[in-house]
């Protein structure tokens, strides 16, 4: 990323946009290598930081993927909206564990 001075900046995960500070610091905060080392990994961690500024259901979701020297992935809306379920209900059992366990 390159800022208007001219400063260079290079991520391992960052968001640009409306609430992009927000989800970048939710990506700083859960960002491992060992996530990047799974593409299903890390499209779940997306998935997890979009939740946390964007009303909950895949149909408020846009997701692309894109890998060097492969041609750009759009997710279809089903698909967005069953990774949706998905982390939304591994969010809520991760939430109830935390719960017992305190």
């Amino acid at each position: 990323q390159t800022d208007p001075s001219g400063t260079y900046h290079e991520w391992k995960a960052n968001a640009i946009g409306r609430s992009g500070k927000t989800v970048s610091e939710f990506l700083e905060k859960h960002y491992t290598d060992e996530i990047a080392k799974s593409d299903e990994a890390c499209i779940k961690l997306t998935v997890r930081a979009l939740l946390e500024v964007v009303q909950s259901g895949g149909k408020n979701i846009e997701l692309a993927i894109m890998k060097k020297g492969q041609p750009l992935e759009i997710l279809d809306t089903k698909t967005v909206e069953k990774l949706v379920a998905e982390t939304e209900k591994e969010r809520d059992e991760e939430a109830e564990a935390k719960k017992k366990a305190g």
